[in-house]
């Protein structure tokens, strides 16, 4: 099991659930009626705390989860500072803690932007980009996409000028490219060397790739992300903070993702 802040919202939402569960049934055995003045210390904090931690805790699990991007690997789609929403439920409604899904509602698709558990270090939380679906062979050579033999149309944008910690990557090229009609924008390095080769998808397994992909430690470094491993679908901005870059950047705050 992985001790995450949900597991902590969790036992802080069981403890403070019993406490005050448990002196509500003393009151009840005593007929004895709830008087605040009268109440204990642990038991008010107990009381105060539950609703807020159960809050916290359902909303983290089955709604949304924050995150924020702490490296340039998804430029120019994300830069680091950025912080993002990430869907809880879009690919199905899972308990919290044990993340046994219990609920199917839809299955990711090429070109979303997915957080997953790192499956080296299921600990430490990734975002990338689908790539391959289960069944897919993708290709990936010369700084070329190939998804079932068809090559991932890509339009170039010009040179990329980076801002505040993603300042190392201008003279990169930005293309645009579309993954089954989702379009969005690719860094290449040319010259940099990277990972290339062949990949056939295993059922329950997806294939992700970074935006910068030159820049980005995925799937063709260490494989596939099993089904269980994704935690959701990133698909807002609310914030941007960069000191590199003059603290909040207000411009990229609201963007919806794709």
């Amino acid at each position: 099991m992985d001790y995450d802040f949900s597991f902590f919202l969790f036992i802080a939402t069981l403890v403070t659930g019993v406490i005050w569960g448990v002196y509500l049934l003393i009151l009840k055995s005593r007929n004895e009626a709830f008087d605040e003045d009268k109440e204990p210390i642990l038991v008010e904090y107990a009381r105060s705390f539950f609703p807020v931690v159960f809050i916290v805790l359902c909303l983290r699990s089955f709604i949304a989860e924050p995150f924020r991007i702490p490296s340039g690997s998804m430029m120019p789609t994300l830069l680091v500072g950025d912080f993002l929403l990430v869907n809880k439920f879009t690919y199905g409604i899972r308990l919290p803690v044990i993340n046994k899904k219990i609920i199917e509602i839809n299955e990711p698709k090429h070109g979303d932007i997915v957080v997953f558990r790192f499956p080296k270090d299921p600990t430490v939380d990734y975002i990338k980009r689908i790539i391959g679906l289960p069944g897919d062979k993708v290709s990936y050579h010369n700084k070329q996409l190939f998804i079932n033999g068809k090559l991932a149309d890509q339009l170039s944008l010009g040179i990329y000028q980076g801002v505040g910690q993603g300042v190392e990557m201008t003279g990169s090229e930005r293309f645009t490219e579309n993954l089954d009609g989702v379009e969005h924008g690719i860094l290449v390095r040319h010259g940099a060397e990277s990972a290339e080769g062949d990949y056939v998808i295993p059922k329950g397994s997806y294939f992700v790739m970074g935006d910068n992909r030159d820049n980005s430690n995925d799937g063709r470094y260490w494989g596939v992300v099993p089904e269980a491993n994704l935690v959701g679908k990133a698909f807002f901005i609310w914030m941007n903070w960069d000191l590199d870059n003059k603290g909040i950047d207000f411009s990229r705050i609201g963007t919806v993702l794709k």
